[in-house]
């Protein structure tokens, strides 16, 4: 089962974090989708997630995570000194939480933001999830 990463396709820095993950992946274990996506979209509806569009979803084995939650799911399904990332999950969730709601607020200002969705390159296709 692969692990599903919906994320805001026109933020800067959410594009870059998938790139990084796509070059990480070594087990294939991620799919992606834009938020704004009808993959995206369709995904939200079928699981009844209504959330903030500065917040990522991840799914994974039938389980549903958001903001910090989501962030360590994705660690711990990473290969290598990637993996220790999970060890946050010891700091209580409003606290991680909160850090990872500053940085989603604040993250087109810093970063920058597209006019349009990652487009997937022929290659990458097979990892983003389509209708």
């Amino acid at each position: 089962m692969k692990v599903v990463i919906l994320f805001d396709g026109v933020c800067n820095l959410c594009n870059g974090i998938v790139q990084f993950l796509i070059k990480r992946d070594q087990h294939d274990h991620f799919r992606f989708a834009p938020l704004q996506s009808d993959a995206g979209e369709r995904l939200l509806n079928e699981q009844g997630i209504n959330i903030p569009p500065e917040s990522m979803v991840v799914i994974s084995n039938g389980e549903v995570y958001t903001e910090s939650s989501a962030a360590l799911i994705i660690a711990k399904h990473m290969s290598s000194f990637w993996k220790l990332a999970y060890g946050f999950v010891i700091i209580p969730r409003p606290i991680r939480n909160r850090l990872y709601q500053i940085i989603a607020r604040n993250r087109l200002k810093l970063f920058g933001q597209r006019q349009e969705c990652m487009m997937p390159t022929p290659e990458l296709k097979k990892k983003f999830l389509s209708n």
